[in-house]
């Protein structure tokens, strides 16, 4: 039977960003890189952690050129065809652009084969965005254990909200988990 919650939940209104007390003397003096070391890929990432969404009106190919260059990252939409990433791929001068950008992946069976082609035509990509409305869905788990399979050396992101005893489960199975509050957008890399 299915729980009924009452408890209130937060959402981005809800944040409040207060400033702290600090030894700079500027706000240019302020360094927003980080660097990171993803636990199952092994792979290495040095940039700022901003993400541009993978919705269809945001997350572009336009994008992603205009972030890279500040180190900023793009998930680009999954309504891209395989050509058009194939002419993205061949048309970028700047290889770097690659570093900070994600292809998206729906979980259906078309999703994947697609997934697939993209990666082969664009062999530079090494991170994966997975998005799904349904997170509590095992066939959602078990996709993300089909694409760590096909793809081990790539980055998995997961871009869903959840409730924290799924993101415990999800953790426990494949990822480092980044997550704040109760009820809060979930971003797992893996």
């Amino acid at each position: 039977m299915p729980r009924i919650e009452n408890e209130p939940k937060l959402d981005f209104k809800d944040v409040l960003l207060r400033p702290k007390r600090s030894t700079l003397k500027s706000r240019a003096d302020v360094d927003l890189v980080r660097e990171y070391e993803f636990k199952n890929s092994k792979k290495h990432y040095i940039g700022i952690p901003v993400a541009a969404s993978n919705m269809d009106t945001v997350g572009t190919f336009e994008m992603a050129t205009a972030l890279a260059p500040h180190k900023m990252f793009t998930t680009v939409h999954k309504h891209y065809t395989v050509e058009q990433w194939k002419n993205f791929f061949e048309s970028e001068t700047d290889a770097s652009v690659f570093n900070h950008i994600a292809v998206s992946s729906g979980i259906s069976d078309n999703d994947f084969t697609k997934l697939r082609a993209v990666c082969e035509v664009v062999p530079s990509l090494e991170y994966i965005c997975l998005d799904v409305a349904n997170g509590y869905s095992e066939v959602f788990v078990e996709f993300i254990r089909k694409v760590r399979e096909q793809f081990p050396r790539s980055c998995i992101i997961v871009c869903i909200s959840l409730t924290k005893s799924k993101n415990e489960r999800l953790f426990y199975l494949f990822f480092r988990v980044d997550y704040t509050g109760r009820f809060d957008t979930l971003i797992l890399y893996s």
